[in-house]
């Protein structure tokens, strides 16, 4: 069994500063750019919010769906998700004059925007704690039994927030998800390099 202390003194070593990996520069980009994560990579999303973001707000709004879809094309399901953008770059504009509130509840009531999205955005831009449990997480969750096989990303979430302290909440959500995208891998993980291999019940070595 590892211990939640372990865990974060091992997180701790390997992944001492982490950060978000999406690019923005605009509180409104770190929301469109994780809509746009879903199903997707960070490298891909930043790829197309590089064209995505020299179109400001209401430019985004106003744009021909089809040249949305172009631009955002290479992260999948983009009719969908060109929708989500606009609806969501319309409400904005409309309800808070283009700037991103501190509101959980308004915040989910957008288009495409979930507690996943919401725990992100919160997080990083007004430093609410919050972990958001994206697939990495909740993989890295389950192989540390942090949580159940069988448990949904929200008991997840509920069972990591009551494991560790509130204020370590939003760092330890970074360090889960670049621990499970860059060692603890869905596949090939690097067991070899994991600090948790000798408790690990999932070690592949």
């Amino acid at each position: 069994m590892i211990s939640s202390r372990e865990v974060i003194e091992n997180l701790d070593k390997l992944i001492p500063n982490p950060k978000c990996e999406l690019n923005y520069t605009k509180d409104y980009e770190l929301l469109m750019a994780t809509v746009l994560s879903a199903q997707s990579t960070d490298k891909r999303v930043n790829m197309v919010t590089e064209e995505l973001f020299k179109y400001s707000l209401s430019d985004i709004a106003n744009m021909d769906k089809k040249d949305l879809e172009n631009i955002i094309r290479p992260v999948g399901t983009y009719s969908r998700k060109s929708f989500y953008l606009q609806e969501i770059a319309k409400h904005l504009l409309k309800d808070y004059d283009g700037v991103v509130p501190n509101d959980r509840n308004y915040l989910e009531t957008l288009p495409g925007v979930g507690r996943k999205t919401v725990n992100v955005v919160v997080s990083n831009l007004f430093n609410d704690p919050a972990i958001a449990v994206d697939t990495h997480v909740e993989r890295v969750s389950k192989r540390l039994e942090l949580a159940k096989e069988y448990d949904d990303v929200l008991i997840v979430e509920e069972k990591l927030m009551k494991t560790f302290p509130k204020e370590l909440w939003s760092k330890l959500h970074h360090q889960l998800v670049l621990f499970g995208r860059y060692t603890c891998k869905s596949q090939k993980p690097e067991c070899e390099s994991c600090p948790f291999k000798t408790k690990c019940k999932h070690k592949k070595i």
